[in-house]
């Protein structure tokens, strides 16, 4: 089973494992522990990570980046269209309102959701887990920033989906930077809370969460963010004020070269990490637009200056997270920074002013979310064992539900007016569950949505629920149960919808005294049942009714104290309740999300793209191997071949090697597969038999020699040692004729080979050397391994010549000869290391919080 952690950014993505001595950060293709979250569509395939970042300027407008940005916001979003004013592939709103991807992919124009090139990055990082682990990765835990909504929730579930994975868990960004930090900790209190802050700033946005951290636990009190606040908006303020400069010096307008806003945005970004640690920064980019090169100049105060209306922005989120948390600065212990876009120094300013202490930097500020990602999820496995460690994670917004209530006049009439109550408060803890009671005579609808849209542009609709069509047996409003759930990843659902109907049947008098016992039992049991939602009670009732419309109340759906099971009326007669369950059909609708037939649709064409991606790859494979074949062939003629190819074979395969070359970069620049696999086979066959010449000449030697070991191990053993004077001289005379015949065809066939040149075919080959000995040898064990005669009685004894037959000859390899490479310890068993004594190494090591293998 897998235990991975994918933390997936709006610029870069980053892979952990989890491993017996802790989490490891994977290295992709390129050895680079950051892999780009960009996918570029080409004519023939997809270039995905490092590949699509290289195709970035090359083929901007179908180069997709920042996905993140895109997936589960409505096109009329206006954080998104000022996302949009940076990206230079085309977006187009879609028959959903919601973003369309339009690329050039296989010489066609085609159309993608931003789900689909998220299940793309995804598929990719999947790859690099796997090609690392040597197993099938599954399961795992994907990072996602904590303001992420229902349908975005559900968007990266699909997404995954599409590229074959199972999330544990969608993990907050926040929350696993603070499980990073806190599983390590070996000095956490018992009883007093230790109050951490944690900032992040990426590339795109920006996330504050308070922690509160006890021995074994972790507790999230509040959250922060501004999801458009980020490292790429200081690259934005530099791109804006050079490219009024330029403007204005050389006469250029950036805005109107898609490539030339590229190169301009790269190298802002590389000025403001120059900015970071220097008081002042230069920029030169050759040929930026129009064949003119540009120079800039900033000194950091002039940064800072122009990009106060950002800086502005910092301080929001931290005073909402403070706010929330109910805390002092006084009870903050410190403030751990991560991020991209942390390493600004106006922002540690503004933080250390914030906060009256200096931000510490303890943790990778790039690889901190995937670890807690991977630490989490072997929480969650049941393959590892890890150090006893909670984690309570709250959810960011209310969600409530809305359905319409009813005519004050009138029992049974539905009409608009419309009753709201919260479900999930903001900061419930993940995952929760509810049950409602309604009380409906016909199929009814009730809406989910955030309520707390006055700090967020959060849509306010999560998903519509119908319930029906359902029947009261009693003709009247039927009592519906309605079980609600926060899962574990943050998405609202209705899990089952049970229409619960009473019947009173009288007990015969014999009954009675049991039934009152059962009734007690049934009591008891009903309080005592431990479940995992916190008890409530809201009762709203319509104006001039009697029924309730909605209650909220335990999951257990326990009989209260006035409906007991059972009951006696005024005639002394005994009733026990009977409760008829019967579910309800529930139907739902979630705004903007993928239906099932479209969701199997992309598995669909994700298969079919990797399909046609893997093709490609190995037609490259081909491809080069023919190349690599031409080159080293040609190479080897003039070194290595020399001695074994006649002139006229030279210079026809070298002009075989040319022909092939030339095809290579003309008609045979784009072939398929198969093509190249013939035009390999058919330059083979042309330079085969050179080298096998090379080949028998460099293997016919140790062939030789071990033919004569053969020959004198077995005509000394027979002929000097004692062992074998018990072998019958007939027998002894069949062995040495046998070894004498090998010797005199060896010699006849050595002086012919010797006297050839070798570049004529040869007449000793190796293979006929070793099918050579390995007949002498059959022959002769054969005989010398005869069990030797009786011996008369009161005769000494002596050792067999068959006891020990192969002393006197030259050891053969056998297949059990490895075990004497390895160490045997006092009982003959193998010694081997212990794996942990092999990795646990370097004492000074932080405590690892990964025991062992369950």
């Amino acid at each position: 089973m897998s235990v991975v952690g994918f933390d997936v950014g709006d610029e870069n993505c980053v892979v952990g494992v989890a491993r017996q001595r802790g989490i490891d950060i994977v290295l992709n293709d390129e050895s680079k522990r950051e892999t780009p979250a960009v996918v570029s569509f080409g004519e023939k395939q997809r270039f995905i990570s490092t590949a699509g970042a290289a195709s970035l300027m090359r083929n901007p407008k179908n180069s997709v980046s920042q996905i993140k940005r895109l997936i589960g916001r409505k096109f009329s979003d206006p954080d998104l269209q000022r996302d949009l004013q940076s990206m230079p592939f085309t977006v187009t709103e879609g028959p959903d309102g919601f973003p369309l991807i339009h690329v050039r992919y296989l010489g066609e124009q085609s159309t993608f959701k931003p789900t689909q090139v998220l299940a793309m990055v995804l598929s990719n990082l999947k790859s690099i887990a796997e090609k690392n682990l040597n197993t099938a990765v599954v399961d795992c835990c994907i990072g996602i920033p904590v303001y992420f909504t229902d349908l975005q929730r559900r968007a990266v579930m699909d997404a995954a989906a599409i590229a074959g994975l199972r999330p544990l868990q969608l993990f907050h960004e926040t929350t696993a930077t603070a499980l990073a930090y806190g599983i390590y900790k070996t000095d956490l209190p018992e009883n007093d809370q230790r109050n951490v802050a944690f900032v992040d700033i990426g590339h795109a946005s920006m996330q504050v969460c308070i922690a509160g951290f006890k021995k074994g636990q972790l507790k999230i009190l509040s959250h922060g963010f501004d999801p458009s606040l980020g490292g790429r908006d200081f690259d934005e303020v530099l791109f804006k004020h050079f490219a009024a400069e330029f403007k204005v010096r050389y006469g250029i307008d950036v805005y109107q070269n898609a490539r030339a806003c590229l190169r301009l945005r790269t190298a802002c970004e590389k000025l403001k990490k120059v900015l970071s640690a220097n008081p002042e920064a230069h920029l030169s980019i050759e040929c930026l637009m129009d064949e003119k090169d540009v120079k800039g100049f900033i000194k950091r105060e002039e940064f800072e200056r122009i990009s106060t209306p950002i800086l502005d922005r910092v301080k929001a989120p931290l005073e909402k997270a403070l706010a929330e948390a109910g805390l002092t600065l006084e009870k903050i212990h410190s403030v751990e920074v991560v991020g991209s876009g942390s390493r600004v120094p106006a922002i540690l300013r503004i933080l250390t002013e914030f906060f009256k202490k200096e931000p510490r930097r303890t943790m990778n500020a790039s690889e901190c979310v995937a670890r807690g990602c991977a630490l989490q999820c072997a929480i969650l496995s049941p393959t590892f064992k890890v150090r006893e460690f909670q984690v309570h994670d709250g959810f960011p917004y209310s969600i409530a539900l809305s359905w319409k209530g009813f005519a004050p006049d009138s029992e049974n009439v539905v009409t608009d007016n419309r009753q709201t109550t919260i479900v999930f408060p903001k900061g419930n803890p993940i995952p929760s569950v509810r049950v409602l009671t309604f009380y409906r005579s016909s199929t009814f609808t009730v809406d989910a949505m955030y309520t707390n849209l006055e700090d967020s542009q959060v849509p306010a609709n999560i998903s519509t629920y119908t319930f029906g069509p359902f029947q009261s047996t009693k003709g009247e409003r039927a009592k519906i149960k309605m079980k609600v759930r926060l899962n574990i990843h943050g998405i609202f659902s209705v899990e089952s919808a049970t229409m619960l109907e009473v019947e009173d049947v009288e007990i015969p008098a014999p009954s009675i005294k049991e039934s009152h016992k059962e009734s007690i039992k049934m009591d008891t049991d009903a309080t005592n049942k431990n479940t995992s939602v916190a008890e409530s009670d809201i009762d709203m009732q319509d104006a001039k009714t009697d029924f309730a419309d909605l209650d909220v109340e335990t999951e257990s759906g326990a009989p209260g104290p006035e409906d007991k099971p059972v009951q006696m009326d005024a005639d002394g007669k005994v009733y026990k309740k009977k409760f008829k369950r019967t579910m309800v059909p529930v139907a739902e609708f979630v705004y903007g999300g993928m239906s099932a037939a479209d969701l199997q649709e992309a598995v669909e064409k994700e298969f079919e793209m990797a399909l046609q991606d893997r093709i490609m790859e190995e037609t490259k494979d081909k491809k080069n191997a023919v190349e690599a074949y031409v080159y080293e062939m040609r190479n080897k003629l003039h070194d290595k071949y020399q001695e074994f190819v006649t002139r006229p074979e030279k210079e026809a395969l070298a002009a075989k090697l040319q022909e092939v070359e030339d095809w290579l970069y003309d008609d045979g620049e784009d072939e398929t597969k198969g093509v190249y696999i013939a035009k390999l086979e058919e330059l083979k066959k042309h330079g085969e038999f050179i080298e096998e010449r090379y080949k028998e000449n460099t293997e016919r030697g140790p062939a030789v020699d071990q033919l004569v070991r053969c020959i004198n191990s077995y005509r000394d053993a027979l002929c000097k040692d004692p062992k074998f004077d018990c072998i019958d001289v007939a027998e002894k005379k069949k062995v040495i004729n046998e070894c004498a015949a090998a010797e005199a065809w060896l010699r006849e066939k050595k002086q012919q080979q010797d006297a050839l040149p070798n570049y004529a075919e040869p007449v000793l080959h190796s293979a006929d050397l070793r099918r050579k000995a390995e007949a002498l040898d059959r022959f002769c064990t054969a005989i010398v391994t005869k069990p030797k005669p009786a011996s008369t009685k009161n005769s000494p004894s002596r050792e067999t010549p068959a006891s020990q037959p192969q002393q006197n000859k030259e050891p053969q390899p056998r297949d059990d000869a490895e075990v004497t490479d390895h160490a045997t310890d006092a009982h003959g068993q193998t010694a081997t290391a212990a794996p942990s004594e092999q990795m646990d190494t370097n004492k000074s090591d932080p405590p690892n919080p990964m025991a062992q293998n369950k």
